[in-house]
């Protein structure tokens, strides 16, 4: 008989190492699931904003990653290109990574900003139900 303890223990750890997905992100902000301040929420997405230009920005530079670079004819330099090129833009590479980011950030912006949203209307509420509860 195995003991699948180890593994019972370990998949909580793995699902908390998963980023969320802007979808799944965005989801938990429209279900109240997170809500953040108007000055927190814009600090927030102007750094997410700022990853998102630079991107855009150096695209071009960044996709030579993915061809072999100008290097020898020795069998040592076509081994180290073709390696290069494999750990950047293989499926965990630098290249895939980046790729990922610039096309999730944007869904994370706007989560951030379904969480401000939501953030101002639970505040809203909350003044109401204090002053309704104020002596008249």
């Amino acid at each position: 008989m195995t003991d699948n303890s180890d593994q019972v223990e370990a998949a909580p750890l793995q699902a908390m190492r998963r980023a969320l997905s802007g979808v799944e992100l965005k989801k938990l902000a429209a279900g109240r699931g997170f809500s953040v301040d108007d000055t927190t929420g814009e600090r927030m997405i102007r750094a997410l904003q700022d990853i998102v230009d630079l991107l855009e920005e150096r695209w071009a530079t960044l996709e030579k990653l993915a061809s072999n670079p100008p290097l020898s004819v020795t069998a040592t330099a076509r081994w180290t290109a073709q390696r290069t090129v494999s750990t950047a833009a293989d499926e965990y590479g630098l290249l895939t990574q980046l790729r990922q980011a610039r096309d999730e950030l944007p869904q994370y912006i706007e989560a951030i900003r379904t969480a401000k949203r939501g953030y101002s209307e639970t505040e809203t509420a909350h003044r109401k139900a204090i002053d309704g509860l104020s002596p008249s």
